[in-house]
């Protein structure tokens, strides 16, 4: 079986209890999270052969890291070890009207600090069939917009299929940068992935009729967004995530799948959030298992992969647990909650 490439930078999240704020707490529960990281997760659960890109540094923590992803299957017999730390983020869970918080204390990582010649993309390469990174990973500055650029054109010789979420992150670098160095990455792309905002804050390109501090979503404005994407880059596929934010509690939840033309949208869910850091990455995750596995049931690909963020985001941390057959029942119109017996 072909495998998927993911690579990017895992990092130690450290959260309050609970809803406790970072004011109240005096601890914090340590977990294991990161984009790529999350995507290789969902995809290990779903039975792909997933491996995951990294470099961490050669002590106990990051070991913990290492063995955080093998518990959940995934081959990380490609990871570099080495540097001086591992990212962290915090992370405080919001509700009702106060929304969640997210503080980063990555600067100087492992991965951060790698450097061109330290990845062999011709190997990793060997046997994949697909390759996944995200916006974050060239953000984290250095040699990283060249180390994805490097990886982009490997993969691209091998005939692997590559996927980007452009996560863009305000607090990472600013859109001008963000625009510069994607617009490179872009055309190596085939699938796409976005949300209401990243289309806007990295290319400027803006769904009309749309407010997300509102709610209230256009479809139309989706669709136009995606074609403008797909005119500028030559994507195969876009794929949006569609999140009418109600609360920090509750969200609509729901995507659109954009491709030859057509648009493909999965029905509508209304989430009481348990925690809703991930969820995008989730949504990649199904997405790229849907793809692979159902490569011309379009609407089948869409739904899956909401129904798979939808699972998730009723989950704690960033790791998207669900098995295919929970996604399919969900995906099914199973949505009652009810007691599995």
């Amino acid at each position: 079986m072909s495998k998927v490439i993911t690579f990017g930078e895992i990092m130690m999240r450290l959260n309050p209890p609970g809803y406790q704020r970072f004011l109240q707490t005096s601890v914090f529960e340590a977990t294991y999270a990161g984009g790529e990281a999350n995507v290789a997760v969902s995809l290990a659960n779903y039975g792909n052969d997933a491996a995951f890109v990294s470099k961490v540094p050669e002590h106990e923590i990051g070991q913990n890291a290492v063995n955080a992803l093998r518990h959940y299957g995934v081959d990380t017999s490609l990871m570099l070890r080495g540097g001086p730390r591992l990212g962290i983020y915090f992370c405080e869970k919001g509700a009702s009207q106060r929304g969640s918080k997210v503080i980063y204390d990555r600067a100087g990582s492992s991965v951060a600090l790698a450097h061109c010649g330290e990845f062999n993309w011709n190997r990793i390469f060997d046997g994949a069939d697909w390759f996944h990174f995200t916006g974050i990973t060239p953000a984290l500055g250095g040699d990283l917009p060249e180390i994805c650029l490097n990886a982009c054109r490997a993969a691209r010789e091998k005939g692997v299929t590559i996927s980007c979420d452009l996560n863009y992150r305000g607090k990472l670098w600013t859109r001008e940068k963000a625009g510069e160095v994607m617009s490179q990455l872009m055309p190596f792309v085939d699938v796409c992935i976005a949300n209401e905002e990243d289309a806007k804050d990295v290319f400027g390109i803006e769904a009309e009729n749309t407010d997300i501090n509102s709610g209230k979503l256009d479809k139309e404005g989706y669709v136009s967004v995606a074609r403008q994407l797909t005119e500028q880059f030559n994507f195969k596929a876009v794929a949006i995530t569609l999140r009418g934010s109600i609360s920090a509690s509750d969200n609509n939840w729901s995507g659109m799948l954009y491709t030859d033309g057509k648009a493909f949208f999965a029905k509508n869910y209304l989430i009481h959030l348990v925690d809703r850091v991930g969820g995008g990455d989730s949504f990649g995750g199904g997405l790229i298992h849907a793809m692979r596995k159902w490569p011309d049931d379009r609407q089948k690909i869409i739904e899956f992969a909401v129904a798979a963020s939808c699972l998730k985001q009723a989950t704690e941390y960033d790791f998207n647990l669900a098995s295919e057959k929970e996604v399919l029942a969900l995906a099914g119109g199973n949505a009652s909650g009810r007691v599995q017996r």
